[in-house]
């Protein structure tokens, strides 16, 4: 394997920096869409359990399927990265929209009860409170999101489109391992990387959440 890197870093080197920008664009775009979301379902009772049906569909939808009816339904090329951003925001939204709602909804009511009664209008009452006492929720979703989207950015090899998926490709169709175990251990160790760096943010940005948990203990 260190053989095969040696002679092919510049190959895996690009597969592996167009990996990063397929799985992660899609979730920092998920992410934004699925906030708003995820709020109107808290704010407006009724849209919490459609949302969270629609959301269910649409992570239920094969991603293979997803990426070959896209360039029908956006009129882009087969090849086209802009089908895997699509498709992963897709299954982000669907995962985060009912963690933020959740997240939200878990915030005890007192503590809105008294952010209103000092004042805070609801979208700063959702930014000054709400949110930071959601975010260990919403950070674990994210986690999850993001961890999924770097496996599934390699399905899109099968399209032609894949980052370090090609690399399975090209190892399957010369019946050589050494790619095939190349693109398996980057894979894991970007998730491994990616999901390090959440946990990081979320303690940086959650201080109490450490306390709490050493208070319970």
């Amino acid at each position: 394997m260190i053989q095969y890197l040696q002679n092919n870093h510049e190959v895996v080197l690009t597969a592996l920096r167009q990996h990063v920008w397929l799985a992660l664009v899609p979730v920092v775009l998920g992410f934004l869409i699925a906030l708003p979301l995820g709020y109107l379902a808290v704010r407006f009772t009724w849209l919490y359990h459609p949302l969270v049906n629609v959301c269910g569909v649409l992570y239920s939808i094969p991603s293979l399927a997803l990426f070959v009816f896209l360039p029908v339904l956006l009129g882009t090329k087969v090849l086209s990265p802009i089908n895997i951003v699509v498709a992963l925001t897709i299954y982000t939204v669907a995962l985060l929209a009912r963690t933020v709602a959740d997240g939200l909804r878990a915030v005890d009511p007192t503590i809105v009860q008294a952010a209103t009664a000092m004042g805070y209008r609801p979208l700063r009452r959702l930014a000054d409170v709400e949110l930071p006492v959601a975010l260990p929720v919403i950070l674990a979703g994210l986690r999850v999101a993001t961890v999924a989207n770097i496996s599934l950015v390699s399905v899109g090899a099968l399209i032609g489109v894949g980052g370090l998926g090609q690399l399975f490709t090209r190892g399957f169709q010369l019946f050589y391992l050494e790619p095939i175990l190349v693109g398996i251990v980057l894979s894991v160790l970007l998730a491994g990387l990616c999901d390090l760096i959440i946990v990081l943010i979320q303690r940086a940005v959650t201080p109490w959440a450490r306390f709490q948990r050493g208070g319970a203990a």
